[in-house]
């Protein structure tokens, strides 16, 4: 949070206030010492106690807000031991009165005014005899601080409000610039996938395809051997650039929702002989970006090991919206992983060590069951409260 541009405002009344108590402290500490003044021992005793409990309240006030209605009562009392004393008391009335409109909740400090009010009348009126001056001048000053009061809370009303825009305007700044550089680092992205597919990928795309010439062109040729290695090496090598093609190019979450990227991951994964389902459970929400582009790469990566090495003819994505987590399962009923695979943690292009890599780094946890006719992948990310746009943080995950 910024200062508030009203703080110096507020500083400066608070000063005013202490100059304003300690100038009419002085003033009935002084009277009490002119000739034929009554009390004038007992009158600077409380004038300096006074002062003394006000200005500790001042400094340690803001730490120990606990400790302020008793702050308060005692500056009450002494002030009431002033005004049975000296006439000229009533007047620190007049810095009483902000203290209890800005300490008191309403009505409260109303009536605190108002009770002081009449002592400081009925402390006039016994020391120096009944007058209408005596009278209007208390009531006056309460009323002149009871409208200052008022100014004063809605002047701080309006600087919280402020502030609080100022807060919303900046937090919402930050967070267009962590989206400008999302989107400039997805731009990149695109860019170098682009590049290596019109390069690395086309290559080597023709050199399998001009050794598959050479094997068919002869196949006697005593290199015959050597050549087949080669193209077979040029193809495991183009499936690996395009399957680093696919993790640098857009999410297929760009422009739609979650739950409609992964109803488009399973129609493209469709054939005769492979059934592919959606259910989503609970109520969608928007979720962190990171998230979201975690979940849409994992079910792209499970249900393209399902496609090209389960064999299977159901698969299920189930997209489950709790209170406090999300859960994705990708369930099959092909033939399961491999046990060598299963315990070496990588399973085709996508491995599952990538997928696990790929959810611990959101904070998630994932679990794996295989056997044959039954494979799941459950992964679950727990649900952090707060805004969405600010929390995309993490763009390479798109």
């Amino acid at each position: 949070m910024h200062p508030s541009p009203l703080t110096p405002v507020f500083t400066t009344l608070r000063l005013g206030l202490h100059v304003l108590v300690t100038a009419l402290a002085s003033v009935v500490a002084v009277r009490a010492l002119l000739p034929g003044a009554p009390h004038a021992g007992p009158v600077i005793v409380l004038s300096a106690a006074f002062l003394l409990v006000y200005f500790a309240g001042a400094v340690v006030g803001d730490r120990r807000r606990a400790a302020l209605p008793v702050w308060l009562a005692t500056l009450t009392l002494l002030w009431l031991g002033l005004v049975a004393l000296a006439p000229d008391a009533g007047y620190l009335a007049f810095g009483l009165f902000f203290l209890y409109l800005h300490l008191l909740p309403r009505p409260w400090n109303l009536i605190a005014v108002a009770v002081a009010t009449a002592v400081a009348v009925i402390g006039f009126g016994l020391h120096r005899g009944w007058s209408i001056a005596g009278v209007v001048g208390p009531v006056i000053g309460a009323a002149v601080a009871v409208g200052i009061g008022l100014g004063y809370h809605a002047l701080f009303r309006e600087s919280a409000e402020r502030q609080r825009l100022i807060d919303e305007l900046l937090s919402t700044r930050s967070t267009l610039a962590e989206r400008e550089r999302a989107a400039g680092k997805l731009a990149e992205r695109e860019r170098l996938a682009k590049e290596i597919h019109d390069t690395v990928a086309q290559g080597l795309s023709s050199i399998q395809l001009l050794l598959h010439a050479a094997e068919c062109a002869d196949p006697e040729h005593p290199a015959l051997q050597q050549i087949r290695l080669a193209r077979e090496t040029a193809a495991e090598n183009l499936a690996e650039t395009r399957g680093l093609i696919a993790e640098l190019a857009p999410v297929a979450l760009e422009g739609s929702s979650l739950t409609q990227a992964l109803e488009r991951i399973c129609r493209r994964a469709e054939t005769p002989g492979l059934r592919a389902l959606v259910v989503v459970e609970g109520e969608p929400e928007r979720l962190p970006m990171p998230i979201e582009a975690a979940l849409v790469r994992i079910a792209q990566g499970a249900v393209a090991n399902v496609v090209r090495h389960a064999h299977a003819e159901q698969l299920r994505l189930t997209l489950t919206y709790a209170d406090t987590d999300v859960h994705l399962d990708v369930v099959d009923d092909g033939i399961g992983i491999d046990p060598d695979v299963f315990a070496r943690g990588t399973s085709g292009g996508f491995g599952l060590s990538a997928m696990r890599a790929r959810v611990e780094q959101q904070g998630g946890s994932m679990a794996v069951e295989s056997e044959p006719g039954h494979t799941a992948i459950s992964v679950s990310f727990p649900l952090v409260p707060g805004p969405v746009g600010a929390e995309i943080d993490s763009a390479d995950d798109a």
